[in-house]
């Protein structure tokens, strides 16, 4: 499966293709790399998105693995503007569904920051979990990068 890794302010990220598809984002390095066009646009839109320069990605994206629910969120989420944020409650409502259940969905997510999880947070103002490279912090810094604020805690 071709890949290509991108330094990132919030660590390196490992991106992979399947069928000129971004198939998933993962956090680290690899040494075996293969570069495709969907592989280096996918690198210039991230280098953009960390220079301040994007607010949002224009990739086809194939999120590997995910049910028909997870799905649903995962699109719930990439209609989160940059720069805002949405309670797992609040997709929870817009999908008939659990606060739990969208947090584990989005605890799935196999394309971070190109799907972003990120903006989304606890009902409290807490930000809740995330799967990137130093945890919540890394959600902190992708939220400050984007120049979001966050709810009131409660």
């Amino acid at each position: 499966m071709p890949q290509i890794s991108v330094h990132s302010p919030v660590g390196d990220l490992t991106l992979f293709e399947h069928d000129g598809h971004i198939v998933a984002v993962e956090w680290g390095w690899v040494e075996d790399q293969e570069e495709t066009p969907v592989l280096v646009e996918a690198r210039r839109q991230l280098e953009d998105y960390f220079a301040g320069d994007r607010r949002d990605f224009d990739l086809p994206l194939d999120p590997a693995g995910g049910t028909a629910f997870q799905n649903k969120v995962w699109a719930a989420m990439r209609a989160i503007p940059a720069g805002q944020v949405r309670t797992y409650g609040d997709l929870a409502t817009e999908l008939g569904s659990s606060a739990r259940a969208v947090g584990t969905a989005c605890g799935r997510n196999p394309l971070p920051i190109l799907i972003p999880c990120h903006r989304v947070v606890a009902a409290s103002g807490r930000l809740g979990g995330y799967s990137g490279w130093e945890g919540t912090d890394t959600k902190k810094r992708l939220l400050a990068l984007e120049g979001a604020t966050l709810p009131t805690l409660v």
